[in-house]
């Protein structure tokens, strides 16, 4: 469930970062922002691991 929040607060950010300037006529976005995309490979990962760990094992 975490996997998916960060990876969700990720993609969030991503748009945001790209809207921004179109909004305020060129202006960056705030460096909070992109720090936030960084949660999008980070909930990718958990995610990856989590499919990793609870998927069938070897009988």
């Amino acid at each position: 469930m975490a996997a998916i929040g960060f990876f969700v607060v990720g993609l969030v950010a991503i748009i945001v970062l790209f809207v921004t300037p179109l909004v305020t006529d060129g202006d960056t976005a705030p460096t909070f922002v992109y720090l936030l995309t960084m949660c999008a490979p980070i909930g990718f990962v958990l995610g990856l691991i989590f499919a990793l760990r609870s998927g069938r094992g070897i009988r």
